[in-house]
């Protein structure tokens, strides 16, 4: 069986996939993965084969438009302005990005470069012939052939947001800048249509999915490669606080987003030994630590959280189904929509607790982080959670799903379009 993933510029809207790659490949399926190249080297270090042919919008810049679109209709929490969205840069007022006349000089080569990335995926799919096509939920040309391929085809979920969320602000049907969909002619793009969607959240966790027949799997994390460090096999003489800090929160949200000092300010006051992974700028960013504080960097997380009491990040979504599946409590700090609605369906667990980034009262992280570690209903939600996600189907048993569905076809044909 051919196996075709569709993914989209970021590491953690496809991370969640890799293992089903795995099992995949592991039963004598080939596995492709259409992306851009900007994805090539961290899917080939994950072990699955790119295919870099896909050319679309950067998703930082594609965070920091819907940022600044927020802010615009009042959805934005902090007082400054969002970044800019092209530089990244502080923006003085809202009035200083002129986005009718960005999008004037740059929609001709947008949409030319969504046109190219589309009808790519389209021509490799036609060469190539899959029996069963995942993509993941923000990829444009993943719900395009999900429309023009006539093979079973699902949505991978890659945390607790689903196909019909109703949030002020989440966007997560992908822009057709080059009007694919009609030039296919296979509708408006939309989740209305989805067939299947893989859905990796406990029960307990599961988002609404329009419809759509849920597939449901085991999530098994995948944060890159790494080795496990010798110090993590002994027990601390201490709770051990984990604090998890994305370089995208800075790169969407701008650097009155970086609250990280605050955080371990706070939590090495307490009787805890903290665990700090940060990478790129974000380390520049920091002072000197205190003593109870390591600083780590690339140290994957599913092998940091099952030795850690709380883990503190900032509501991503790699971040919550990693301690999810750990069955660490998590306090979230969060920035922007989707993290906040990842952070509220936590606490609603009762696995942990969700505060906002923008305007940290001083003491609030020591606060939160006090009551979830002193509080073991939390870690026994959190068990609960874990011991739900390890009941689910493995991935190797989501491959037996996918060659029912795939025996289950007529023959392929891939529909017309130019």
């Amino acid at each position: 069986m051919r196996v075709l993933f569709t993914v989209s510029d970021w590491f953690g809207h496809w991370s969640a996939m890799v293992p089903l790659g795995w099992a995949l490949q592991g039963a004598g399926h080939e596995v492709r993965v259409l992306c851009a190249p900007s994805q090539a080297d961290a899917l080939t270090r994950a072990g699955l084969t790119a295919v870099p042919v896909l050319d679309g919008w950067d998703m930082a810049f594609q965070g920091r438009l819907q940022n600044y679109l927020n802010a615009g209709k009042g959805l934005w929490s902090y007082p400054e302005p969002p970044p800019h969205p092209v530089t990244g840069q502080p923006l003085a007022d809202l009035a200083d990005f002129d986005l009718g006349g960005w999008f004037g000089a740059n929609l001709p080569a947008l949409a030319e470069r969504a046109r190219q990335s589309t009808d790519a995926a389209v021509a490799y799919a036609r060469r190539w012939q899959p029996d069963v096509h995942v993509h993941d939920l923000v990829s444009i040309e993943g719900l395009l052939l999900g429309r023009v391929l006539d093979v079973p085809s699902a949505i991978h979920l890659w945390g607790p947001a689903g196909t019909d969320e109703q949030e002020p602000g989440l966007t997560l049907v992908p822009v057709d800048m080059s009007k694919s969909f009609e030039r296919y002619g296979v509708g408006e793009p939309g989740f209305e249509q989805v067939t299947h969607v893989i859905d990796a959240n406990p029960a307990s966790l599961a988002p609404a999915v329009q419809g759509a027949e849920r597939l449901p799997v085991r999530f098994v994390p995948y944060n890159g490669p790494g080795a496990e460090p010798d110090w993590l096999a002994g027990l601390p003489e201490r709770p051990r606080v984990c604090v998890v800090w994305g370089t995208s929160v800075s790169e969407m949200f701008g650097e009155v987003s970086f609250t990280v000092p605050q955080v371990i300010e706070e939590l090495a006051a307490l009787d805890v030994e903290v665990v700090l992974t940060l990478t790129g700028a974000d380390r520049e960013r920091l002072g000197e630590l205190p003593s109870n504080v390591r600083l780590l960097e690339r140290v994957p997380l599913h092998l940091l959280l099952p030795h850690c009491d709380l883990v503190v990040h900032h509501g991503g979504a790699g971040c919550v189904m990693t301690a999810l599946a750990a069955g660490t409590p998590q306090l979230a700090l969060t920035n922007g929509v989707e993290q906040r609605l990842n952070a509220d369906r936590i606490a609603a667990a009762g696995a942990g607790l969700g505060l906002p980034n923008a305007g940290l009262e001083p003491g609030a992280v020591r606060a939160a982080a006090a009551a979830l570690l002193g509080d073991p209903a939390h870690r026994a939600a959190a068990s609960r959670l874990r011991e739900e996600n390890d009941r689910r189907p493995a991935p190797a048993e989501l491959v037996g799903v996918l060659e029912e569905l795939a025996a289950a076809r007529q023959p392929v044909t891939v529909g017309g379009g130019r």
